[in-house]
């Protein structure tokens, strides 16, 4: 059983963030990067998480006892790393809590965005038809907007047309589910969505969309900012299709996986020859599922969540920073708080990239840009704070003294001029 609901982190914060002191000093002793980094704070995990000691050692462990290409020999290396694939998969399918693995699929890619273009064309071209409809989220990742029209030219092509609706948004950024209702219908067959959004941080609640659009129609679900940082259940989801990348869930860069459910529509299987896979990549992706296992997700979402609070709350004080996303979700006391350790923001004053390299000069290493947003997105670049279980209280209030010192320095020159 989870330790406690998001909720008691995003609103009792600090009660959180002390009963979990000694749990997360613990977990952060765990990364050895962060022994050379004295005076720096990472603040950029949604881009890239860093590794645990045990996720290195099992892959050097088996670079240097085992290496060898999988179904490529009868040997013992090469029947080893045969054996770790197939490993793999089931702990990718706990990681999942799939309630049917005999008849799901896991599929090895380079991460999340070859994984939903590999469901856009080796499996969403051949089962749509002239007429059909499918939602498209275009105000979140570009990876997930980017496949679906590539697919539908392919259809184009061939003389199929597939017209692409455009998920609606409440202004909170949440996707609006009643605006929804008005443009699902007989011809929509899919639905493209997200976990947690990457920009905003807010679990968008993605349950809701199968109770709308029926049991007939496939959702595939974005889930490179959810895996790894909170528990994730494809039963209670009741999604078709997960994507997530392994470098943002504690694993080496390169190696991603594409879950199917294989119970709407036909069973999914890759086009063309797969080749080597990535060994190395897989084995830093079993590890780091056993370190989710003994470090307990439920507290790394609560820590992340009530770090996240301490951070917007923080931000909601200062009056000359705008964050994104749900503003009835800035301060403490309220009921619709739920950001998952990922809050982004805009100073009125200062550009998004001057403020990041001033952050950067002060050892706090932050994202300022426009996130890869899709065209229905933001238009302004912005700064993203992006936490996990490794980030301490300490380097969010050193964050928000930074801002609060810079704020001080502006009010001075200008009351100056």
């Amino acid at each position: 059983m989870p330790d406690a609901k998001p909720a008691d982190s995003a609103q009792h914060p600090d009660r959180v963030l002390a009963e979990l002191d000694s749990w997360q000093r613990e977990v952060r002793s765990q990364f050895p990067i962060f022994a050379e980094a004295a005076g720096e704070a990472y603040l950029d995990s949604a881009a890239t998480a860093q590794k645990p000691q045990t996720v290195l050692d099992a892959v050097h462990r088996y670079l240097t006892t085992a290496n060898a290409n999988a179904g490529r020999g009868t040997y013992r290396w090469a029947n080893e790393t045969s054996a770790l694939v197939e490993r793999c998969r089931g702990r990718v399918r706990d990681l999942l809590a799939d309630p049917d693995p005999e008849r799901s699929g896991v599929h090895f890619t380079s991460g999340t965005t070859e994984a939903l273009r590999r469901v856009a064309l080796d499996w969403l071209v051949d089962t749509l038809a002239d007429g059909d409809e499918i939602v498209v989220p275009a105000a979140d990742h570009l990876a997930n907007v980017s496949p679906w029209q590539e697919a539908r030219e392919v259809l184009a092509r061939r003389g199929v047309t597939v017209r692409l609706v455009e998920m609606p948004y409440e202004p909170s950024g949440d996707y609006d589910i009643a605006a929804l209702a008005g443009l699902v219908g007989e011809h929509t067959r899919f639905v493209a969505v997200t976990h947690l959004h990457h920009v905003y941080g807010a679990d968008m609640n993605v349950h809701r969309i199968r109770r709308l659009v029926g049991d007939d129609v496939v959702i595939c679900l974005d889930a490179a900012q959810s895996v790894g940082h909170l528990p994730v259940s494809v039963a209670d989801l009741d999604v078709d299709f997960v994507a997530f990348s392994g470098h943002k869930a504690m694993a080496l860069p390169g190696i991603g996986v594409l879950w199917a459910r294989n119970t709407r529509g036909p069973r999914y299987v890759h086009r063309g020859w797969e080749g080597t896979p990535n060994t190395a990549g897989l084995v830093s992706l079993q590890a780091a599922v056993d370190w989710f296992d003994v470090t307990g997700l439920d507290r790394i979402a609560r820590w992340t969540v009530a770090l996240g609070a301490r951070l917007t709350d923080g931000l909601y004080r200062l009056p000359s920073i705008q964050v994104l996303g749900c503003q009835h979700s800035l301060a403490l006391d309220s009921t619709v708080q739920r950001r998952h350790g990922l809050v982004t923001f805009r100073h009125p004053g200062i550009s998004s990239a001057d403020l990041g390299f001033v952050l950067a000069e002060h050892g706090l290493m932050v994202r300022a840009n426009a996130h890869c947003q899709g065209p229905a997105g933001e238009r302004e670049s912005s700064v993203r704070v992006s936490l996990h279980a490794y980030n301490t209280v300490d380097e969010v209030d050193r964050l928000l003294a930074v801002l609060a010192q810079l704020d001080d320095s502006l009010t001075d020159a200008t009351s100056y001029r």
